[in-house]
């Protein structure tokens, strides 16, 4: 196959029906010197054994064979490899992208060649693996030069979708989601301003001692549980490659037990279903999980090995660290509005002065984030999180994370933390209820683990999750609340140029931080999307807007 060139936006996307062991794909990261978007479909599963030549980075990214889409950032961010795990004809309805060049299998050209023609970007180029019958294809646009490559000439004029022409933006709020975006937009060359209101990053929702880095399982692999898989095991590569000791943090494991026998049988069924590989989740039975926890357990549980904990404020100053001479970060700026100023916003402290100006603002303030004007109807709720810090021994507590109705980590800075609360209110001290409340779910969970627990000083902290309704997160451009009229589509309620948010990211930010980081930046950029278009739209924050204005037109 020739070289793949660029076209005027600097940079190359391919996909690759037919990937086979990534030989295509290994030359032509060989051959190309400028960024390469490389989306590539699985037919079948692929180990990273059986990757032989390809680079070390590569085979130790490499996922396991879980349905979905995997984004791989290899050659420190130059090379984004996409890979598409499911039917084929599915992966191409959902994939978010304006391909320069196809690779595609003949076998299934023919069933395909619309989709593969959605996604072609005007004269891209399509190579077959081998001579196949072409009529479907011709018919959707592609000209053939040759029996095995043409080109695809479209019906009507299109162009790639713009990216944002100046690459400069603010990010409200230094904690998980914003440090993240930073990271992800200083990679691309853009210019970022952090402003946060306290001293220092992760204060308010980010600022706990630790964090669990775990997956949300169900029977009908509902929209829920695919985000949560995607966000966890991304999030798992991108943690994988900030190097530690830059951050605290540990890849224990996490023991989610079940509830009780009706739980652990419909846990069963899951396991029975979809037959995950064990190194993302593998069902234990009860004395499986009893040898895990020293004790015994009368339920099993799902043991998610590549989970575990980290330190959420090391996370972020190793992610902030990483940006360069790209982010300027700035401290105790209390901005309270924004205005527009011709093309950009001016955000503006309680005295009327403009504390930075730019085309972009990035909203990852949490609950702050609805006390501005332009984001005032954003259905956003502030819940209270008091999490115990337990300094008290216990060595036979298990060296892993645990969690059932609450959870207990191992030992984080000589404690071990076990949380937490779900209490809608603003007290902003620790509680006793809230202590006796953690305490009791950690001695139902791990029976006899504290001889006595009635003695332990209140220890522990207070923090404030931001989550939305449906307790998914707000990711990407931000909707005009207050418009009107009738829309039926995502795509067509009014936005706020300019505005972004990345939001509603509840008890779960170490995983949803580096994803939809990632999703925001890409969206940006108009590069392909790392996640299926219906998983992009179900993060969407002009989702509960679109919900308004249907049942007032209706």
């Amino acid at each position: 196959m020739p070289e793949i060139l660029p076209l005027v936006d600097d940079r190359c996307v391919v996909l690759d029906t037919c990937f086979g062991t990534g030989e295509a794909f290994l030359r032509q990261c060989q051959s190309s010197t400028r960024p390469l978007h490389y989306l590539a479909f699985l037919a079948q599963p692929l180990t990273a054994d059986q990757l032989a030549g390809q680079p070390h980075a590569l085979r130790a990214a490499w996922p396991d064979y879980v349905a979905g889409f995997h984004r791989l950032l290899l050659d420190e961010g130059r090379i984004s490899l996409t890979l598409m795990i499911g039917d084929l004809a599915t992966c191409l309805s959902q994939c978010v992208a304006q391909v320069d060049a196809f690779l595609v299998d003949p076998l299934a050209a023919g069933t395909v060649a619309r989709r593969l023609a959605r996604l072609a970007a005007p004269h891209a180029s399509l190579h077959l693996s081998a001579a196949s019958p072409v009529a479907a294809l011709e018919q959707a646009g592609f000209l053939f030069s040759s029996p095995l490559q043409a080109t695809y000439q479209p019906r009507r004029p299109a162009g790639k979708t713009p990216a944002t022409a100046r690459r400069h933006a603010i990010v409200l709020g230094a904690g998980l989601a914003g440090a993240a975006i930073c990271e992800r937009l200083a990679a691309r060359g853009w210019r970022l301003t952090l402003l946060e209101r306290h001293a220092d990053v992760a204060q308010e929702a980010s600022g706990n001692l630790a964090g669990i880095v775990m997956p949300v399982l169900s029977q009908d692999d509902n929209l829920a549980s695919r985000l949560s898989r995607a966000a966890y095991l991304f999030a798992v590569r991108r943690w994988s490659a900030l190097a530690q000791p830059l951050f605290d943090g540990e890849r224990c494991g996490v023991l989610q037990l079940a509830r009780d026998a009706g739980h652990a049988a419909a846990q069963q069924r899951i396991a029975l279903r979809w037959q995950y590989p064990a190194r993302y989740a593998r069902w234990l039975d009860s004395a499986e999980a009893g040898d895990l926890l020293n004790c015994e357990t009368p339920q099993g549980g799902w043991l998610f090995a590549q989970g575990g904990w980290a330190h959420p404020a090391g996370v972020c100053r190793a992610l902030l660290a990483a940006c360069g001479e790209q982010l300027t970060v700035r401290y105790q700026q209390a901005v309270t509005s924004l205005q527009r100023a011709g093309d950009d916003w001016q955000l503006i402290d309680a005295d009327g002065v403009v504390l930075a100006q730019a085309p972009t603002v990035i909203f990852a303030n949490g609950n702050g984030a609805t006390g501005f004007a332009q984001l005032a109807g954003l259905p956003l709720q502030a819940v209270r999180g008091q999490v115990t810090h337990v300094s008290a021994p216990a060595p036979s507590a298990p060296a892993l994370v645990v969690c059932r109705e609450g959870y207990l980590t191992p030992p984080v800075q000589g404690v071990r933390c076990a949380g937490a609360t779900y209490d809608v209110d603003d007290d902003l001290a620790l509680r006793w209820s809230g202590q006796h409340d953690n305490l009791q779910r950690v001695q139902a969970m791990l029976p006899g683990i504290w001889p006595d627990a009635s003695g332990f000083a209140l220890a522990g902290r207070v923090g404030f999750r931001c989550v939305a309704p449906d307790r998914l997160p707000l990711v990407g451009a931000l909707p005009v609340t207050t418009a009107t009229g009738r829309v039926e589509r995502l795509r067509d309620v009014p936005r706020w140029p300019g505005l972004h948010g990345l939001l509603g990211y509840a008890s779960r930010g170490l995983i949803w931080a580096p994803l939809a980081a990632e999703l925001l930046a890409a969206q940006l950029e108009g590069e392909p999307l790392p996640l299926e278009s219906d998983l992009a739209d179900a993060l969407d924050p002009a989702r509960f807007r679109l919900k308004a204005l249907r049942q007032s037109s209706g």
